[in-house]
């Protein structure tokens, strides 16, 4: 019998001056990005979870939007997760002392969306696609499936 969980988890795409919003993690695998964002909490809608998740990682105020991307993670974690994406506007507001930070948090860094293609985010499937999207390119919104451990992927 299967006792694994789906996990749904709202992400934000949050960009300011060419710049992508990433929190910073450390595990004993080494460092490397994620974007902002978290598990749903029972009752809450998806658009409200990203939010709060960008307010307790980063300490940013932000409006989710439209969802633009939906990437799983069907194999090699504790849960079957699903990850959907929205565009976030920004705004002014400072949430200094909302502060939660996940467990292996160690900042959260505006990353150049030029350089996304090469940076440490997980899942590295993201890369491409993110940085189409804010060109203006077509992308799917279904983007499939990325295990831990997968090998880096840049399509």
């Amino acid at each position: 019998m299967e006792t694994r969980k789906v996990r749904p988890s709202a992400k934000a795409l949050v960009v300011r001056d060419g710049k992508l919003l990433l929190v910073k993690v450390r595990d004993e695998d080494g460092v490397f990005y994620i974007l902002p964002g978290g598990g749903q909490r029972p009752g809450e809608l998806l658009p409200a979870a990203a939010e709060r998740e960008v307010a307790e990682e980063t300490g940013l105020w932000v409006k989710a939007r439209e969802l633009v991307f939906v990437i799983e993670g069907a194999e090699g974690e504790f849960d079957h997760r699903v990850d959907l994406l929205f565009r976030c506007e920004l705004l002014e507001e400072d949430r200094e002392g909302e502060r939660i930070p996940d467990r292996n948090q160690i900042g959260a860094e505006w990353v150049p969306l030029e350089t996304l293609e090469e940076a440490p985010l997980y899942p590295s499937k993201l890369r491409r696609p993110i940085r189409k999207f804010f060109r203006g390119e077509d992308v799917p919104v279904y983007l499939g499936n990325e295990n831990a451990g997968d090998p880096v992927s840049i399509e």
